[in-house]
């Protein structure tokens, strides 16, 4: 149960995340990432630098399910941990 007045803190938090991965964080993403791809592919940025920002895009939108499966992972784990 969420304390008493916290209301309107979690739908502005709600709000951010919403925003953070909604339509116009993808769109920026898949821009990003064409953008870098054209710039390794030019040789204008280092392969290395340009994996780094194609990666953490996939850790970025796929943190939920990342997250979902190391909680599912801990959870088959032995009893009393």
């Amino acid at each position: 149960m969420d304390p008493q007045g916290s209301g309107p803190l979690i739908a502005a938090a709600q709000w951010i995340q919403g925003t953070l991965f909604g339509t116009v964080a993808t769109v920026a993403a898949v821009i990003a990432v064409a953008v870098v791809g054209l710039l390794m592919l030019s040789g204008r940025i280092n392969w290395r630098h340009g994996l780094v920002v194609i990666i953490g895009c996939f850790i970025l939108f796929g943190a939920g399910s990342i997250v979902a499966g190391i909680q599912a992972t801990a959870g088959s784990g032995p009893a009393g941990y």
